[in-house]
This record gives structure tokens, sequence and C-alpha cells, in this order.
């Protein structure tokens, strides 16, 4: 039975980036149960950059990720505009205070987007930000993570976690292995593999996003156009590959699985972002649905589970995990290094799982 420092369970980009970031520490096994890396919600991203999206941590991380996004070729420049009805403007007011938008008047926003309908649009801001090549970023830390000597499992589905004799032994359908470490990075299931571990979940949930494929509206070349938002999330629209992706921006709770679109959520979103738009809407090309993970306070799950000496967690990215990834990984690593996290001890203290832990043991 080979042995290995860390055992990463979970092959989207938090399980690929950290097993680049740890392997400069020891030697590393990553497991996949899919036949390919990032099938799940990593496959299924809105694949942006947005530095103001999330809460006040998460914006920390998306700050000390930028640098490393750059320099791994995976950012193109793409507008953020954000776009508000009459009865919208106080939460636009309050948007533009938080987030640092710019305010733009409505003739600029539809020369911006030319299908926004005047007739409906009372405000606009914008902010930049940038497209996110997902695949060219899983890549990059798969090859970086390879060159180091981490070995890649895929189409291996754990099925035991046992603690014992100073590690933990994993068992998958084709083979087990020991391991110091475990690294929780399973994504919708990350609470099933805590608890084929023997502890008990924290309680992090899967909430499914759907999208919606249209031609080019109006025969558009979209290629410049924005990625736009409605103020609240109540849908959001992007240009991809020539085609026009609208979000109804759901967020409701699901079991762990693979995700497909719910035809009526989906119906009811193109009802709302058809409000906003001259252009007729056609009928989707193609749907899916991804999962985006939470934890209650919507704020990532990184580091040592009190409860168990090496079980690590690497969870709750929701819709953030891509645009975190470099700096939750380093955080990872830095915490497993016995480092003084580069985020800073608040920070620290907002993504460390015991402080789901405590609300686990108290109800």
């Amino acid at each position: 039975m080979s042995s290995v420092d860390f055992a990463i369970i979970g092959g989207g980009v938090a399980g690929v980036s950290a097993a680049a970031e740890l392997s400069a520490l020891g030697s590393v096994l990553l497991f996949e149960a899919e036949q390919q890396l990032g099938y799940h919600a990593s496959g299924r991203s809105a694949a942006m950059f947005l530095p103001c999206y999330g809460n006040a941590v998460v914006r920390a991380m998306n700050e000390a990720s930028a640098d490393a996004h750059e320099a791994a070729g995976v950012l193109s420049p793409r507008r953020f505009l954000v776009v508000a009805p009459d009865s919208k403007r106080d939460a636009f007011d309050a948007d533009v205070a938080e987030l640092g938008l710019t305010r733009i008047g409505p003739d600029d926003a539809v020369d911006i987007l030319p299908i926004l309908n005047p007739d409906w649009l009372a405000d606009a801001a914008t902010l930049p930000a940038w497209d996110l090549d997902t695949d060219l970023l899983i890549q990059t830390y798969r090859r970086r993570a390879l060159a180091q000597g981490a070995r890649i499992e895929t189409g291996a589905r754990v099925t035991g976690i046992a603690h014992g004799d100073g590690g933990w032994q994993i068992t998958w359908n084709s083979g087990a292995a020991r391991a110091a470490n475990v690294v929780n990075a399973a994504g919708a299931w990350a609470d099933t593999v805590a608890t084929m571990a023997g502890l008990e979940a924290l309680r992090l949930i899967p909430h499914r996003r759907s999208v919606a494929q249209l031609a080019a509206p109006g025969g558009h070349d979209v290629s410049d156009w924005p990625f736009v938002e409605e103020v609240g999330e109540a849908w959001y629209a992007k240009p991809d590959a020539g085609r026009w992706l609208v979000s109804p921006a759901d967020a409701d709770p699901v079991d762990p699985g693979d995700a497909w679109a719910d035809d009526m959520v989906l119906a009811e979103g193109l009802a709302r972002y058809q409000d906003a738009v001259t252009e007729e809407v056609t009928r989707p090309l193609h749907s899916w649905a991804g999962l985006r993970t939470f934890a209650h306070d919507k704020t990532l799950v990184i580091g040592p589970d009190p409860r168990a000496p090496g079980f690590w967690w690497l969870a709750g990215q929701g819709g953030y995990g891509f645009q975190t990834a470099p700096a939750a990984a380093r955080h990872l690593a830095e915490r497993v290094d016995g480092r003084a996290p580069a985020l800073g001890a608040q920070a620290s203290t907002a993504l460390d799982p015991e402080r789901l832990v405590q609300t686990a043991v108290s109800g």
C-alpha cells in the first residue's frame, strides 16, 4: 500500500490548485471520481473574474488572487455592467456605495449594451472585470502539480476514509493508500466526505445555478458586450463564443449530484431578463446547471478540522472558486506549513472550519 503526505479528494479547481501548492511541501495523491478534472461545478462556471463579487473576506481573496491570475495568462478584459429599473433604485444605490461602482447614464448603458430597453432602464453602473479561462487555469495547476511529482487519479471514487496509526487510510474503487493528511476539496460532496471520515457534517449546502445559451440577440456581434447583471442578481448575461448566456441567478438548495437546469426556473428568469431588453428571447440552444456550495455565512472553509488531526477543509467556494483559487490554495498551504497567513489573522479566522464545527456541535 502506497503512502503519501497529502490525499486530496476532489478534482475541481480547489483540489487541483491545492495539489499544485501542496506538492511543493510533500507527496500528493489527488482523487477525482469523474473521468475528467473539473467536471461538476468547475466545469459549469460563469468564467468571470469579478473583484467586487462576494463578501468582504471573499473580496480580499479576489484581490490576493489577481496577480497570480495575471501571471497565468487566464484573464481578458470584459466590462461589468449593473442595471436597474426604477423600482430597484434603493438597492442600486446600496450596491454603488458598497462595491465602488461607477455610475453611468442610461444612454451610455445602451451604447454599451444596445439591446437594453430604455423604457425599463433607470440606473446603470460599470466596473472593470475580466473573462477567466477556466480550462487554462485548471490545466496550469495540473501541469504544475505533476511537475512537482503529484499523482492524479481520475475515475477514482473514494469509498472509505479511516483514521488510525497516526494517519489516514483511503480506499477507492481500484485501490487503497495511506496519507498523513486528507484534504477535503470535494465541492458539493464535502460534507459527504467528512461523514465518510467519521466527522459530523458542517452543513455546507449545494445550490443549483441554471444557465441558458441563446443565439446572439438580433444577430448582433456580442463579442464586445459586457457581463451584465440586474441589481440584486435577478438575472445575468454574458457573451459566450458568439452566443449569449442568460442565467436566472437561481440559488435553490439541492442534494449533491449531476445538476440539471429546471425548465420553470429558466423560464421565470428569462421572463425577468426579457423585461430589460428589446430583442425577443429565442428558444434556448442549450441549457445546463451547476452547483455552488456555501457555508451559512457565504465564506469559504479553509483550514484544519479541530476534531481530527490531519483532516483539512478546502470547501464552500460557492460561486467564487475560480476567482479565489490562487489565494485559497496558498492559504491552505500556509496553514499546513505553519506559516503566517498572507491574508491576515482576521481573514484566516473567518475562513477557519472551527467556526462551523462550533455551530454543528451546538445544534
